[in-house]
């Protein structure tokens, strides 16, 4: 069943640039003044379909530090799909992905069945940076691991700073949310969101693992 209103968890260590991703998504702007996020809040961004439904992204940007951990159980019920982020010059954040995906499955009291094909997606940050540690390989293997026979988890490399896969990796986790697993079993996924917005953008190389 189509939702008009889709909710969007970012998660993943503090640091690895969840805010920053959406700030690129919604605002089109960075800046390099780094300020830990409180808690979790959200922001709104509409998209269309092909067939002129409109869609509102509800995007909840969660700390990633520790000690607000225990409020995730708060934000993550409801959610209808959740963005992993990590950054490719930091390891840690990496290794830590599993830990927050089980987190979040767990806290967001999804059913067993539910929580095996849960839409997720992991973004590698910071790829302007030149100082990887994580690669490619690294990160699909991963997400092919813990993808489920009806529900891929793909992988994006982006950057916050220039806006480097920021819109195609947004974009492409609500694709996948809406359209309806029976859909996708039918015809194979082909099918496709674009965003309508004021902002004109220029289509950028898409970098999925």
């Amino acid at each position: 069943m189509h939702k008009d209103i889709l909710k969007i968890v970012l998660i993943g260590d503090g640091g690895v640039g969840k805010t920053s991703l959406r700030n690129q998504f919604i605002h089109k702007r960075f800046t390099n003044a780094y300020k830990a996020t409180i808690g979790a809040d959200f922001i709104t961004k509409q998209v269309e379909t092909e067939d002129g439904k409109k869609v509102m992204l509800q995007i909840w940007d969660t700390a990633g530090q520790e000690r607000f951990q225990s409020l995730g159980v708060a934000y993550y019920r409801g959610a209808d799909a959740c963005i992993l982020v990590y950054d490719v010059n930091n390891f840690l954040s990496f290794q830590h992905l599993g830990r927050w995906r089980e987190d979040f499955l767990k806290q967001s009291s999804l059913p067993a069945e539910e929580a095996m094909h849960f839409p997720m997606l992991i973004i590698g940050n910071k790829i302007d940076i030149d100082d990887r540690v994580v690669s490619r390989r690294q990160a699909r293997a991963w997400a092919e691991q813990n993808s489920s026979e009806r529900m891929k988890i793909p992988c994006f490399e982006a950057s916050a700073k220039d806006g480097t896969n920021v819109e195609e990796a947004f974009t492409y986790i609500a694709k996948i949310v809406k359209i309806p697993q029976l859909e996708l079993d039918l015809n194979g996924g082909g099918s496709s969101l674009t965003l309508s917005t004021s902002e004109s953008t220029k289509s950028k190389k898409r970098s999925c693992c």
